[in-house]
Parts: structure tokens; C-alpha cells; sequence
């Protein structure tokens, strides 16, 4: 095996582990920022064209404990307000630190413009012009990685296992995905910002390297995770006409900015029917817009690809340019002219309020180990406000790199060949060869992917959960252990999807005990068998593993100066 040793480890090129890697470097670590897919160009960042929340008060009057308002009305009375006061508090420094490297954030009037979003009380986020933000920081990242000698980029390696002693991770095995090589990593930390879990659902949003493996890591390292249950749903992801190199949430602001109507397959308006008035205004909430065009297509009132038509028709050629300039041409370029044909749009997996649970400075329960952006749960409660996870991206990339980096400085190296070689063994026993007739890794995941939108997705029951969980179950146990892994080494992805299947099984059954436990609805969690918010839930679910189980309770949630309830 090849090995490689650094003081921090950082698991996940995205936005978050880009900032991490920086932080780390700048205070005196040697890192090495390792990503599944080519450094930079991965997870969810990239694909996020739309705004950044952050207090700046350079539109309108604002002030940091405003967006703090915001962001936990949205969490549902659920948010980790410590690690909201950090999102909110320290996301101008990050923003303005940015534009220093050079993002160029839109501007008006000789300072940075800042826009109006579903959930803020003033016009607080910022952006790069027509929807350009999230491949306009990825790149600044990028540019300012490359700067920085001590930190060695490593692409196409997926970890699969943190290697633990004496309760401390101490480094990790990762698989070179061009060989089929297993590769040792020794690090004195480890950062987990390899991204959420969205590519779990058969309709989802994000990047298709965003399989939940940092939530299954952190599990199997013996750290907690918190609040599972929660993921957020978008309601009107383009699913048709066919769209390359555009964001698939790209709607809302054309929708709530020129008006864009919601039909259904008969080409009827229809939120009236469910709780809400939307004719005219166009600003019905995303919990009542996805219910309402899955409403429709249940009762067979659906577009051809099962959602709903957003349409455009009534607006002139010449508002929508005014509005959003290229991306008109951009949409053009992909056969779709909003002033001739409506396109269908429906629900689908977009973001990850839980995650691994952390301290202020991104810190594990498990000594060592640390989490950056979408990989941490707490922040955004049952629901996040619109615009904050970039922010969150930035300002936790940013306390895990130098606190990560302040662990490495006293901390000593630890390791031992041994210890790589059971893990190494482990792997390769995990992996071994398949039965006659067995399913591929890759068609697994197909079949997972279906599972999870249809018994676990925007709306669900606890009988649709116990039959999700029991078929989970019996993939990890049977379907797993037999699937089919090709023996070739280079290029062999059926070990990479192997791999990842293992890790999505993981965090699927965390996602599902959880979702079974809360017999409430509550943000982005919807029971239709217990469709209120019940005050016996207020609570956080906090899981972990014990003799090979997931085990969950509740904890009182961290509340600004007061800590009484929580343990950890």
C-alpha cells in the first residue's frame, strides 16, 4: 500500500474542504485535502448558483443577531444556537475574506448587492451575477489552494474507514479509485467534509459523489450523529426538458421574482387547494408547494414526468432578459424558450439539516476527528434558512481547519503499520467475491435511491418507514455481503460503488430510525400519520453506534448561555 502522512487529514474538496485545508495551512499545519472526484470541482458548492446569506448591512440596515432571528424561526425551535451564532456571526469576515481573494460578488452603488429570499426579514444575500456563485467560489478556493505549498491535493482517493486508537483518530484508509490501490493516510486530525447525503434519493439535487459517506465514517468511528430525520426537500427542481450545466433548484428566483405560475398536467393553477393562496403573489412556502404538486400527481393530475409545469408564458422575452440576462441564453442553448414552453418541475432531495455532532470548533466527541459544512448537523434545526449553506460552508471550514491545525501542533504522530494492515484486511474481506448470479453495487444503489424517495422521502408514514428500515436492513446484510465486485484493479468501479453503497446503507438506516422516532411533523420532516408539531418533540435525536447497533435519545437542544440538558 502506498502511504502518506500529514498533520490534517481533510476528507472532501467542496467549498467547506477547501476552507478547511486554507485555515489548517495558515496556521502552520501540513495538509492533505483529499476528494473522491477532482479537488475542487466535486460536491455541492460547485452546482450552487444561487445567493449567500450573511448579516453585511451594505443593502439595508441588518445586523447579525437579525439573520440569527432568521435562521432559528426556520429551525423550528430545534437549531444548535451556538453553532447558528457562529453561521451568522462570522459569516461577514468569510464573505468579505473572499471577495480579498477574489470572488467578485455582485455590486451597486460601490458595495456589495444584496437581494431578498424566501425567510429573511431584509435583503441580506449576496451573489455573483446570473446564478454564477457556487462555480464563482469554487474556483476562488481553487486559485487559493493552489497558493499555498503545504497543502498537497489528492483526487480520485474515496476514504472508506478512520483508522482509531485509544479512542483518537489517528489517520485513514482510502481506496485510489484509478488503480483499485488502498492507500494509508496518517494524519494527527481528521476533517469529515465530504457533504451531505442527497444522492441517497432517486430525485435529488446535488453533485452525484454526495452518497453520505462522512455521516457513515463518523458513525463507524464512534462519533454522534444529530437530527437525521431532517432533510430538505426543494420543491420545484427541474426534472424536464433535459438541462446540462444548470443548476436544478435554478427556479426559484424566477419564480418569485417574475411571477411563474404553478400548473398542473391539465394546466390548472392549484395551491388554492392545499391551505394556500398563491394566484398573483407566487409565494407559496416550500413545505406547501412540494405537498401540493405531490398531491397532484397521487391523484393523477401530474406532468408526464411526474410533477408540475412551471410557467413563464405569460412574462415578455424582454423581463426575463432584464431579470436574468445570459441564463436566457444559457436555457436557449438547451432547447428551452420560457416565453413558448412551460418545463416541469417536482420535489427532490437538496439539502441535509442533521449531521455528525459537534463542539464550536467543529470537534467530535472522538478525539481528532472534526466536520466541516453540510457533513455538520445542528446548525439549521428542522429546516434551514434560504442562502445559509454556503455561509455555513465557509464559516465551519474555517473553525475546523484552525482548530484541527491547533490539535495537530500538540498532539503526537501515531501509528503503526498493523493498524493499517487489519483495516486493510477488513476491506478486502468486506469486498470479497460475489455469489453466482449476484446484483451489481451500482444497480443496488438504483434500487436504495427508489427506496429511500418512495418510503422515506418529503412525506412519509411510519408504516412506509418500517418497511424502508426492514429492506435497508436486509441490503447491509445480505444483498451487500453478496454483490457482485469485479476482481480487475485499475478502474474498477464496482469497488468504488461498492464502497459507497456500504456508506449509503449507513447513513439511509439513520435517516429512517430517525424519521420512525419523531412522531411529530416539524420542518422538513412531514409524518402524514402525525401531521402537527408536537412540544413533547421539542428535543434533538442523538445516535450512535453501540456493539455494532444504532441506538438513539433525545437531548434538550444547545441554547445560547444556557447548556442544561446536553451532554457532549
Amino acid at each position: 500500500m502506498t502511504h502518506l502522512a500529514t498533520d490534517v487529514l481533510v476528507v472532501g474538496a467542496g467549498g467547506a474542504g477547501m476552507y478547511a485545508a486554507i485555515a489548517a495551512a495558515q496556521n502552520g499545519a501540513s495538509v492533505i485535502l483529499l476528494d473522491k472526484s477532482q479537488v475542487g470541482r466535486g460536491g455541492a458548492t460547485i452546482m450552487a448558483q444561487m445567493t449567500v446569506a450573511v448579516a453585511l448591512g451594505h443593502q439595508e440596515p441588518d445586523s447579525v443577531a437579525l439573520h440569527l432571528g432568521d435562521t432559528l424561526k426556520a429551525g423550528r425551535g430545534l437549531c444548535n444556537e451556538e453553532l447558528s451564532a457562529l453561521l451568522c456571526g462570522e459569516g461577514p469576515a468569510r464573505i468579505l475574506e473572499m471577495e480579498q481573494w477574489g470572488t467578485r460578488w455582485a455590486r451597486e452603488d460601490g458595495h456589495i448587492k444584496q437581494e431578498h429570499a424566501p425567510g429573511h426579514r431584509v435583503k441580506r444575500c449576496c451573489y455573483v451575477d446570473f446564478l454564477n456563485t457556487g462555480p464563482a467560489v469554487a474556483a476562488t478556493l481553487r486559485r487559493k489552494v493552489s497558493e499555498i505549498a503545504q497543502i498537497q491535493r489528492i483526487s480520485n482517493h474515496a476514504v472508506i474507514e478512520i483508522v482509531a486508537k485509544d479512542g483518537r483518530a489517528v489517520g485513514a484508509i482510502g481506496l485510489d479509485i484509478v488503480s483499485g490501490e488502498f492507500v494509508t493516510v496518517q494524519a494527527k486530525a481528521v476533517i469529515l467534509a465530504a457533504g451531505g447525503l442527497t444522492k441517497l434519493y432517486a430525485r435529488n439535487s446535488a453533485s452525484a459523489n454526495m452518497g453520505g459517506e462522512a455521516y457513515a465514517l463518523a458513525l463507524w468511528a464512534g462519533a454522534e450523529l444529530v437530527d437525521m430525520e431532517f432533510v430538505q426537500f426543494f420543491p420545484i427542481g427541474h426534472l424536464a426538458p433535459r438541462l446540462v450545466g444548470m443548476d436544478p433548484i435554478m427556479w426559484d428566483p424566477f419564480r418569485y421574482k417574475l411571477g411563474g405560475k404553478l400548473l398542473n398536467g391539465e394546466f390548472q393553477e392549484f395551491i388554492d387547494r392545499y391551505g394556500s393562496s398563491d394566484f398573483g403573489e407566487y409565494n407559496a412556502t416550500r413545505d406547501i408547494a412540494a405537498y401540493a404538486i405531490l398531491k397532484e400527481v397521487e391523484a393523477g393530475r401530474g406532468t408526464p414526468h411526474g410533477g408540475a409545469y412551471l410557467d413563464f408564458r405569460h412574462i415578455s422575452e424582454a423581463s426575463l432578459r432584464a431579470a436574468f440576462g445570459p441564463v436566457i441564453d444559457r436555457l436557449l442553448n438547451n432547447g428551452i424558450d420560457l416565453t413558448k414552453t412551460p418545463v416541469e418541475v417536482g420535489p427532490m432531495a437538496h439539502y441535509h439539516m442533521g449531521g455528525i455532532r459537534v463542539d464550536a470548533n467543529m470537534a467530535t466527541r472522538f478525539q481528532g476527528l472534526y466536520a466541516a459544512g453540510e457533513a455538520v448537523g445542528g446548525a439549521n434545526g428542522a429546516n434551514r434558512l434560504s442562502g445559509n449553506a454556503i455561509t455555513e460552508a465557509f464559516v465551519f471550514g474555517y473553525r475546523a481547519g484552525s482548530a484541527a491545525a491547533e490539535f495537530s501542533r500538540q498532539a503526537k504522530a501515531l501509528w503503526r503499520v498493523e493498524w493499517a494492515r487489519e483495516s486493510h484486511d477488513r476491506m478486502r474481506a468486506l469486498c470479497r467475491a460475489p455469489k453466482r448470479g449476484a446484483v451489481s453495487p451500482a444497480a443496488l444503489q438504483i434500487d436504495l435511491q427508489n427506496l429511500m424517495w418512495e418510503q422515506a422521502g418529503p412525506f412519509r408514514t411510519g408504516a412506509n418507514l418500517s418497511k424502508a428500515l426492514s429492506r435497508i436492513r436486509q441490503m447491509r446484510d445480505h444483498d451487500l455481503v453478496n454483490a457482485a465486485v469485479g476482481a480487475e484493479a485499475p478502474f474498477n468501479l464496482d469497488l468504488q460503488d461498492w464502497f459507497e453503497l456500504r456508506a449509503m446503507l449507513a447513513t439511509a438506516e439513520a435517516v429512517v430510525v430517525s424519521a420512525l422516532s419523531r412522531a411529530e411533523s416539524r420542518g422538513a420532516h412531514q409524518r402524514e400519520d402525525f401531521p402537527e408539531s408536537d412540544g413533547a418533540f421539542l428535543k434533538n435525536q442523538v445516535l450512535e453506534l453501540t456493539e455494532g447497533n444504532l441506538v438513539s435519545r433525545w437531548a434538550e437542544p444547545v441554547r445560547l448561555h444556557r447548556r442544561a440538558g446536553v451532554d457532549g
